[in-house]
């Protein structure tokens, strides 16, 4: 263990001292401890002081502050953890029974940033049920890493987006026809002040401009 390593433990040690081994705040100081071991028994308490800002009630002013001088980690690193541990009680809530996250099983759990592929998969419209429940396998029972996986995902969504030419066909026109509107507005807008057509051809290429809006929100 380094010396930064081992002077943030210390330092995580030394507030647990001062605190009631019951409270919740001692609690959570305890899950940092045996974060390497388990990071779901953290998540679940990060999550807890994050959604009811308990921070606030121990002195710090926000939740980035809290989890820097209290806990020893960074904001992104906390967040992680909590939207980790709040994906697999909506969603996968069968891997938060007590056996599984006990400190003690800690060889069967993924890690947090595993979890959070997973997280960030499941919101992916291009991957489709068979796509999800074969990256929950490869974390939950194949166990592989983050870096890993997150190579894999990045695979499969290239090949998922070239096996629908015709979809990538419709974003570019849709791209096109965005750009057009625009120019035709910026064009109206020159015409209107400079006045180099009539009132009613301005009219006309007004309409034509919202009549185009129309088609591409149809």
């Amino acid at each position: 263990m380094d010396e930064a390593k081992t002077k943030s433990l210390r330092s995580i040690e030394e507030k647990m001292e001062n605190l009631d081994s019951g409270s919740l705040r001692y609690h959570i100081l305890e899950s940092a401890k045996n974060f390497k071991r388990s990071w779901i028994e953290l998540g679940r308490s990060l999550y807890s002081v994050w959604k009811d800002k308990m921070y606030k009630e121990w002195g710090y002013v926000n939740f980035d502050v809290y989890v820097s001088r209290e806990i020893g980690i960074r904001k992104q690193t906390a967040m992680k953890l909590l939207k980790s541990y709040y994906f697999l009680e909506k969603e996968e809530p069968q891997y938060l029974k007590n056996d599984y996250a006990d400190a003690s099983q800690a060889a069967n759990i993924p890690s947090y940033e595993s979890v959070d592929i997973l997280r960030q998969a499941k919101n992916k419209k291009v991957l489709d049920e068979h796509d999800y429940n074969n990256l929950k396998k490869e974390i939950f029972e194949k166990g592989r890493d983050a870096q890993e996986l997150k190579k894999n995902l990045g695979v499969i969504i290239r090949q998922r987006q070239e096996l629908d030419p015709q979809e990538a066909q419709e974003k570019r026109k849709l791209a096109i026809v965005r750009r057009l509107v625009g120019q035709l507005r910026m064009l109206k807008q020159e015409v209107e002040v400079l006045k180099m057509l009539p009132m009613p051809l301005i009219k006309e290429l007004d309409a034509l401009i919202k009549k185009i809006d129309a088609e591409m929100i149809a």
